[in-house]
């Protein structure tokens, strides 16, 4: 019996001693830069204990009281600089005729006016004549002299100069209306064998002290205007239509 167990017994320590095919030694890769330990398998790592993190929140409809008096106006802050100018808006609507304004000071209002007529016929001289006037129509403020026969301006603006005259049979008619020494224009009729009544007007700008007046021209033809002492045919008129601003 003693011969037959001692090949067992020496066998054992070799199997024994030799690894199972199923359970090699785990091997590791590694690199130039890795530790030299090998890693922890998540079987053998520590487990780290992470606390809840905790957040106050309070809410505020809780602890909203009600609403206090109001309190006194502040004082007013400094004025802010100017912005730039908008846009022109757009045109509104026409808005309805006002009342009519009370009647302005008769005293600041500015007239000038003459009317003049003549009863006596007139005949040419040598020399160039000034048309004198016998009766006054108007003479606003005595601004016609009737001893001169000339209209002075004391009011500079613009005038209406208005001439009526009648010719006389088979005899020429010259008149210029003068301003100042200058002659504006003429009025003239051809001898005829039938008198007319013949008219002329103009418009002028005067200043202050210019004169206005009526020349009838020199003897060289046969120049007269007719009148008699019964009716007035010669009349001169003027008026200021607006004075200078």
């Amino acid at each position: 019996m003693s011969g037959f167990f001692l090949p067992v017994l020496l066998l054992l320590p070799l199997v024994a001693s030799v690894p199972s095919p199923s359970r090699l030694p785990p091997k590791y890769c590694r690199r130039c830069c890795d530790h030299l330990e090998p890693p922890l398998s998540p079987s053998s790592r520590p487990v780290t204990y992470q606390a809840p993190e905790v957040r106050t929140f309070i809410n505020m409809t809780i602890l909203k009281g009600d609403k206090g008096d109001r309190g006194e106006r502040g004082t007013p802050g400094k004025s802010g600089a100017d912005g730039p100018p908008g846009s022109r808006g757009a045109v509104g609507p026409k808005g309805s005729k006002g009342q009519a304004g009370a009647p302005g000071d008769p005293c600041k209002t500015q007239h000038s006016a003459f009317s003049v007529g003549r009863r006596k016929a007139l005949h040419s001289v040598d020399y160039y004549q000034a048309m004198l006037f016998d009766t006054v129509f108007v003479n606003t403020g005595e601004h016609f002299n009737m001893f001169k026969g000339k209209f002075y301006c004391y009011v500079p603006g613009v005038y209406f100069f208005n001439i009526n005259i009648h010719t006389w049979n088979f005899k020429e008619t010259y008149l210029h209306l003068m301003h100042n020494e200058r002659e504006q224009v003429i009025l003239y009729a051809q001898p005829s064998d039938r008198s007319i009544m013949q008219s002329q007007s103009v418009m002028l700008n005067l200043e202050l002290n210019d004169e206005v007046w009526v020349r009838l021209y020199k003897r060289e033809r046969e120049n007269a205007i007719y009148s008699d002492d019964v009716d007035i045919y010669i009349t001169f008129n003027g008026y200021l239509v607006a004075p200078t601003v």
